[in-house]
């Protein structure tokens, strides 16, 4: 009788390859290709009462997988279950244990910290058993969030409008995005003033100095006028060198990248996507082929939170850094990092599986991205175990009669790491500290070629990158390092907030529905909460806390303000919310409503006045009222009741309908006979009071041009949108048709790059 081989699981295609380079014919290995069970699509899939039971099927569409695992694993005795290392990974291996569960069949979980023969020798040799704690974290996050999100979503769909969807962590995320927003509109900026002299000594180069203080206290020039009667005061005053101040300081490296800082440093030095970081990341740590039939993972899993390395890794490092940089850059013995105190520990830091495996030496099998992201990584953990850099600082305080000014200069004595690895913000840094300044002495007369005074406004807060949205998230404990890409990816995905120029501006449904949560759900939404909600997982991995326990706790509150919620919560189709203007036809409080095209402004009165526009919002996020272009009677007769036709706005343009309306409503496209049309969009240029109009050329094609003509030769070939970018604040978008992305609308200005999906 022939005995089927030990199966192992894994849950990539990729990983399998690298797996059987390494143990042979030994043991079959076949792959999930991600998971196998999830909770149904069109259901929550919770049973409350039933202690929160979650309902499993198999996912559409996996039925020839699970054929495959169950003939792979045929009548082996030995099952190794070897997803990724990681709360998923747990929850693939329990489901797929439950798959191939059979009478004398033995489960084993094997963790591959990284695809090397050593490390996937260890695993198999010492295999543990599956990690319920942990499956359970994994189970209680996915119920939080179906509780939330199919529970939430409904509510949404009845007070604004359709397909709008909530989450338990994305909806903070958006929470963070419009908090910021509104900091930036509450902003108002102060004026400052700087004073900078130019100065040189006896010996070059020349250099500068910023006034600091002035009768011994530190500065401060408010306007013009004080700026003035400073400069007055110092004219004719000798700038006398008061003090000379030298220091050497040593610095020391970066650790090794843990999830969120490859994330962040990928993202703002080789303009990746978070998403992309990720992807790219999987790809290294899967294996990559080093020739024909030798794949070979090349990063350690890239899912961690902690900064600690193996002894023997840094000391093939150290092995490396002599072997190319010379005895001085080495260190005598490893560096270790410390994590921080809510850091897992599963997992070493982000390291190349070997240093020798130099990005030089493996270019030509990777890449680009591949390449770009690996040499990143592969610098930056060398770097981490290099001498420290030795920087020679020098401040020099000058007196200029009841002023000081201060110069500083820094100069690199030995590199050290930084002969290979800065990060963004120490290459910023270094060239903010790079003046060169003389020889000086104490009592040294300059001579002042000129003084400087420069006029500065305090600035806003800054919108969030997508490195600094995951720092946040990061710093305030919301999502793990499993999770940022795809809270980056789903905000986007959700239509609450555009990704303009590098960063996220909420939208005005980002605006709408942020309200209306944050106002029935101050604490579920909440970045506190939502905070401790993920200690609570952890703590449910850690054994430190019940499963269950954990999501009574949470239901309970959040039951009481659903139902709340569902009674209370401001109705967006009916009454809206004020707008704090006045409607122009009767002088009642206008509202901020949702119709089936979006929002729009509209009088309170309604049905009695019926008064409605579309809106924008100016700097200070105040509404706007964005008038529509008076209705145009045109020589077009009513086919139905004999009335004229007119020209009237809606949400894709100008059409035909009835005069005779309400009682006729009777309407009718504009044909290509009607030569010109109005838009609603002012004409741009300078200095011009001209609508844009839609026009015919000879032709018979369609432009848009100004009605000034032929005063003002503006004119576009695309359809103009009467709606602010919120990008740039130019005072329309055109609409655009590409065969790959469908119909949107997008900014005219080059440098803006303005796009949303309509």
């Amino acid at each position: 009788m022939i005995v089927t081989k030990p199966l192992i699981v894994v849950e990539s295609p990729t990983k399998v390859k690298t797996i059987k380079k390494y143990l042979g014919n030994s043991y079959n290995v076949v792959a999930t290709i991600g998971h196998i069970k999830d909770l149904p699509a069109k259901e929550m899939g919770i049973d409350i009462e039933k202690d929160f039971t979650p309902k499993y099927i198999i996912i559409p569409g996996k039925k020839k997988v699970i054929s495959s695992l169950k003939k792979a694993a045929g009548d082996a005795s030995d099952i190794y279950l070897a997803p990724d290392p990681d709360r998923e990974g747990e929850a693939i291996a329990y489901h797929t244990a439950e798959i191939l569960k059979k009478q004398g069949r033995n489960f084993y979980r094997v963790l591959f910290h990284e695809l090397t023969k050593n490390a996937i020798d260890k695993a198999i040799a010492a295999p543990e058993t599956l990690n319920k704690k942990k499956y359970e974290a994994q189970q209680a996050r996915r119920i939080l969030d179906r509780l939330v999100g199919y529970q939430v979503s409904p509510l949404l769909w009845r007070k604004v409008k359709g397909g709008l969807s909530a989450g338990r962590v994305q909806s903070v995320a958006v929470r963070i995005i419009c908090e910021r927003e509104r900091a930036i509109y509450a902003f108002i900026p102060k004026e400052y003033w700087s004073i900078t002299a130019y100065l040189e000594s006896n010996t070059p180069p020349p250099f500068t100095a910023k006034l600091v203080k002035k009768d011994g206290k530190k500065i401060s020039i408010p306007d013009e006028k004080t700026s003035i009667a400073i400069l007055k005061e110092i004219s004719d005053s000798s700038f006398i060198v008061e003090k000379v101040q030298k220091k050497t300081t040593k610095r020391n490296p970066l650790p090794p990248f843990i999830t969120s800082k490859l994330q962040q440093e990928s993202i703002r030095k080789i303009k990746f996507s978070a998403k992309k970081t990720m992807t790219v990341a999987q790809q290294l740590y899967e294996g990559i082929d080093l020739g024909p039939g030798k794949p070979e993972g090349l990063i350690t899993y890239m899912r961690t939170d902690s900064t600690r390395i193996s002894k023997e890794a840094a000391e093939e490092a150290l092995l490396l850094i002599q072997e190319r940089f010379g005895k001085q850059y080495v260190i005598e013995k490893p560096r270790f990092f410390k994590n921080r105190k809510k850091a897992q520990d599963a997992h070493e830091a982000i390291r190349p599986t070997s240093v020798f495996n130099t990005p030089e030496k493996i270019a030509g099998y990777l890449s680009k991205d591949q390449l770009s992201l690996y040499t990143l990584i592969w610098k930056r953990f060398v770097a981490s175990q290099m001498q420290q850099a030795i920087i020679d600082t020098s401040i020099i305080s000058i007196n200029a009669g009841s002023c000081l000014f201060v110069a500083s200069g820094s100069t690199i004595k030995f590199p050290g790491f930084m002969t290979l690895y800065m990060s963004v913000d120490e290459a910023d840094e270094r060239e903010r500290k790079t003046d060169d300044l003389p020889r000086l002495s104490e009592g040294m007369v300059l001579k002042l070629n000129k003084l400087e005074p420069k006029q500065h406004f305090t600035s806003p807060p800054s919108r969030f990158s997508e490195a600094s949205l995951v720092k946040e998230l990061e710093e305030n404990g919301i999502g793990r390092p499993s999770t940022y890409a795809a809270i980056l990816s789903i905000i986007r995905q959700k239509g609450y907030v555009d990704f303009v120029k590098g960063y996220f501006i909420p939208n005005e449904l980002g605006f709408i529905v942020n309200d209306l949560l944050v106002e029935s759900f101050p604490d579920i939404f909440g970045v506190d909460f939502t905070a401790k909600m993920e200690n609570s997982l952890d703590s449910i991995e850690d054994a430190e806390a019940d499963y269950l326990e954990v999501l009574k706790r949470f239901y309970d509150p959040f039951k009481k303000d659903l139902d709340a919620a569902s009674e209370s919560m401001l109705n967006m189709r009916g009454v809206g919310f004020p707008a704090y203007l006045t409607c122009p036809d009767c002088n009642r409080q206008m509202h901020v409503k949702m119709g089936k095209n979006g929002q729009y402004l509209a009088c309170s009165g309604y049905p009695e006045c019926k008064y409605s526009t579309n809106y924008t919002r100016d700097e200070t996020g105040k509404i706007q009222p964005i008038e529509l272009p008076k209705e145009e009677v045109t020589d077009k007769i009513c086919e139905k009741c004999g009335n004229p036709m007119i020209i009237k706005q809606g949400q894709y343009g100008p059409f035909l309908a009835c005069s005779g309306y309400p009682k006729c409503k009777s309407t009718k496209s504009i044909n290509s006979n009607h030569a010109v049309q109005a838009t609603g969009v002012k004409c741009p240029e300078n200095g011009c009071s001209g609508d844009i109009l839609e026009r015919k050329s000879k032709r018979g094609k369609t432009f848009y041009g100004c009605s000034r003509y032929p005063e003002c030769t503006f004119a576009i070939w695309d359809k103009p949108v009467a709606k602010e970018c919120p990008g740039c604040k130019a005072k329309f978008l055109v609409e655009k048709t590409t065969k790959r992305e469908g119909t949107f609308h997008a900014c005219m200005e080059k440098e803006c790059g303005y796009k949303e999906s309509i």
